[in-house]
């Protein structure tokens, strides 16, 4: 998993529809177009990971676009993490049976922390746990309740619990394009040993790199890449140079 450092762009579905929201809040949204073309389009320019997210499933506890992630699981030669509405061990040994190839679990593994070390003894490695944050707190529900929870130290117990990764996103800053704050990042991939995923406020590729200098494995980026801030070729050329 993420063998060499990478940027990966953000399928967020709400509606049938690839959104974007600001700060994780319903009816901020700016809508993108369909899902598999947007897919597509992403790896046809040269991205190895999709990141999708289920917004409904999130906000809602049932996944409403699975028609569309399906399309995209199905037709896709890159790698597959996936989350939203994810809520049972059951649930996600069925993506993961059908060619997801990372389930992101939320809210189900702070209700029930467990579940992650059920799944990871069928599919090892392939649990990726998020943890999202409003004021260096853990919310869960779509960002809407607070869990009393330090990131850092959620992380280090699921690792211990068999998670593979961890996503972790600053809710404080995503999707404004005012840029990142790095030091969570950084505290984050000083807890664990197992990858550490960065998202959020992403607006250039100094930014990108300088979570990558904080720790970050990788890089989940949508507003930025959406609205043209910058190409992932822009990221390849900074990554080489």
């Amino acid at each position: 998993m993420f063998e060499a450092f990478e940027v990966i762009p953000a399928v967020d579905m709400q509606d049938g529809q690839v959104v974007q929201l600001v700060g994780g809040e319903r009816g901020t949204e700016t809508t993108y177009g369909d899902p598999v073309e947007a897919a597509k389009g992403w790896i046809d320019a040269g991205a190895e990971t999709l990141h999708l997210i289920d917004l409904d499933g999130a906000f809602d506890g049932e996944r409403a676009n699975a028609d569309a992630i399906d399309a995209v699981v199905e037709s896709s030669p890159v790698e597959i993490q996936l989350g939203g509405g994810i809520r049972t061990a059951a649930d996600a040994e069925s993506l993961l049976s059908r060619g997801v190839d990372r389930v992101i679990l939320g809210t189900a593994a702070v209700e029930n922390p467990d579940i992650v070390a059920e799944i990871s003894e069928s599919y090892p490695s392939r649990v990726m746990v998020s943890l999202d944050a409003k004021d260096d707190e853990v919310v869960v529900s779509g960002w809407t309740e607070k869990t009393g929870l330090d990131p850092a130290e959620a992380a280090s117990r699921y690792e211990e619990l068999g998670a593979g990764a961890i996503l972790f996103t600053d809710v404080d800053v995503e999707g404004q394009l005012e840029g990142v704050r790095t030091a969570p990042v950084r505290q984050l991939a000083q807890a664990v040993d197992i990858p550490v995923v960065a998202s959020g406020g992403v607006a250039s590729v100094e930014d990108v790199l300088a979570l990558r200098d904080a720790g970050a494995a990788a890089v989940v980026v949508g507003t930025a890449l959406y609205e043209g801030a910058f190409t992932l070729d822009d990221v390849r050329d900074a990554l080489d140079s």
